[in-house]
């Protein structure tokens, strides 16, 4: 898959946040202003785009995971799909707090997640009383909702993928104190400072978060293909 301009106009990437509302460290990726509004340099998106695809797979061609992050409503169904179909771990809904900087311990309930799935499928959850059963299926769901989709994820991940890292501030911190290289789609109000692979572009479109993610997991996934 190829990317151009004429792909990204369509998707409306170009379109950052109101100029009051910018990051003056984002100048560098601003093409013009128009109608009060930031327009983004898209030939500076797609040298971007393409830097951190090389740099994502540096990453998995190490066998390393990349863990994909999107909360926003624009984000996280888009981010769900893409991560499974290359077998990634994410999180689209809230950030748990320490999921990188105490990875011991979020290891702990995911291990304890997986212990109840196991109680279901070998009949042991069946031989519980009624009372058990319903507190440990409590349990259970609010795992499963916080954890499931990072339940492959054994080791800390050799990158972090970020939808907008103005919201993700703590998953960002977290990466940042780890020394975890950062990817992320940022827009006009994000200081793209320490972040290693910054991708100019709209981040509160699901067309252009589309756009961007697509021609990111056609790189992971022809990158897994060579090494089978």
């Amino acid at each position: 898959m190829d990317i151009n301009i004429q792909d990204l106009l369509k998707a409306g990437v170009h379109f950052g946040h109101l100029t009051r509302k910018w990051n003056p460290n984002m100048r560098p990726f601003i093409f013009m202003k128009k109608s009060g509004i930031h327009i983004i340099d898209l030939s500076k998106t797609i040298i971007k785009l393409k830097e951190a695809c090389i740099g994502l797979k540096k990453i998995i061609s190490i066998g390393k995971k990349v863990l994909f992050v999107g909360t926003k409503e624009q984000a996280k169904e888009k981010v769900c799909l893409y991560a499974k179909k290359i077998n990634m771990p994410c999180v689209t809904e809230r950030w748990l707090g320490g999921l990188l900087t105490n990875f011991t311990t979020i290891r702990k309930s995911v291990k304890k997640m997986n212990n109840i799935e196991k109680m279901k499928k070998n009949g042991t959850f069946d031989t519980l009383s009624k009372k058990e059963r319903l507190s440990i299926n409590k349990l259970y769901m609010k795992l499963y909702k916080n954890l499931g989709s990072i339940s492959t994820m054994n080791h800390l991940p050799g990158g972090i993928f970020l939808i907008d890292p103005y919201k993700e501030k703590i998953a960002l911190s977290e990466a940042k104190k780890l020394n975890i290289p950062i990817f992320a789609i940022i827009d006009t109000n994000t200081n793209p400072h320490g972040i290693e692979y910054p991708i100019p572009s709209n981040d509160d479109s699901s067309k252009s978060i589309n756009i961007i993610l697509e021609f990111i997991i056609n790189t992971i996934k022809q990158t897994n293909n060579k090494k089978v």
